[in-house]
């Protein structure tokens, strides 16, 4: 990994920090995970294993610590690795196929989705939730993963554009 890159990935995780803190909660303390779009570009751009490990984990303490939710310091740390690989193992498995702005955005829905169910899963077994778990899930997450992929679909030909200029990251 050299430097570009963690420049690169340090920017995308920031402006993802800036989105997270400035988003209220909503629902129970819990509201849209932005560093979560942020995280999905970073693994993208820059498609490796020790990119994965590190975005995953910066993500997930600096969302830990920004959060609203009560005691979601530690569901985020577990949260944010756990999808970020699988995220980046079905980046991987469509690895064959022809990348597009709608890609980006579907395996940011899932990826979102994939998200709420382990922080929701992890927070009900450490915390507990401040409500059931599928009022959480239908309230935050579904909305969350919408949103997230029309804000990818709107990031993505720009990071993209960007990057391609720049000769930071071989874009698919």
């Amino acid at each position: 990994m050299n430097t570009k890159n963690l420049v690169a990935l340090s920017l995308l995780v920031g402006m993802g920090a800036v989105l997270h803190v400035v988003v209220p909660g909503f629902f129970l303390g819990m509201k849209p995970d932005m560093m979560l779009t942020m995280m999905f570009l970073g693994i993208i751009l820059f498609p490796d294993k020790k990119s994965v490990l590190l975005v995953g984990a910066v993500t997930g303490l600096i969302s830990g610590l920004t959060t609203t939710f009560p005691g979601g310091l530690v569901p985020n740390i577990i949260d944010k690795p756990v999808t970020a690989f699988v995220f980046f193992g079905i980046l991987l498995a469509l690895k064959n196929f022809k990348f597009s702005i709608y890609t980006a955005a579907g395996l940011t829905a899932i990826g979102t989705i994939v998200s709420g169910i382990v922080f929701l899963g992890s927070a009900y077994f450490l915390v507990g939730l401040p409500g059931p778990f599928t009022a959480l899930f239908a309230a935050v997450v579904l909305p969350a993963a919408a949103f997230n992929a029309v804000f990818m679909g709107i990031l993505y030909p720009v990071a993209t554009n960007i990057f391609k200029r720049a000769k930071l990251a071989e874009i698919h």
